[in-house]
């Protein structure tokens, strides 16, 4: 499973993102994927951005089952702490 939120993106990168996901909610995008066309939409996105910001959360090997990957400003800060992963509120 995929989870990726995107944050002030063009409205044409969210459309190239929903040809490989569903969009329940504006911004947010959730589908099952292979590893490698995971990493080809982040980089898309990374790439696509224009100011924007983005949060990746993905199956994986962990303790919690998922790892995260952040870009840009987002309105929440995420913490590894000794191999956990927290999200707060970002303080301004």
């Amino acid at each position: 499973m995929v989870v990726l939120m995107l944050e002030r993106v063009p409205a044409s990168l969210r459309g190239e993102i929903s040809r490989w996901m569903i969009e329940p909610r504006t911004g947010v995008f959730v589908g099952k994927l292979s590893g490698m066309v995971r990493d080809k939409l982040w980089e898309k996105a990374i790439k696509s951005a224009r100011g924007g910001a983005g949060m990746l959360i993905y199956s994986s090997k962990t303790e919690q089952g998922f790892s995260i990957r952040t870009f840009g400003d987002i309105s929440r800060e995420t913490v590894n702490m000794e191999g956990l992963w927290l999200v707060r509120r970002a303080t301004s």
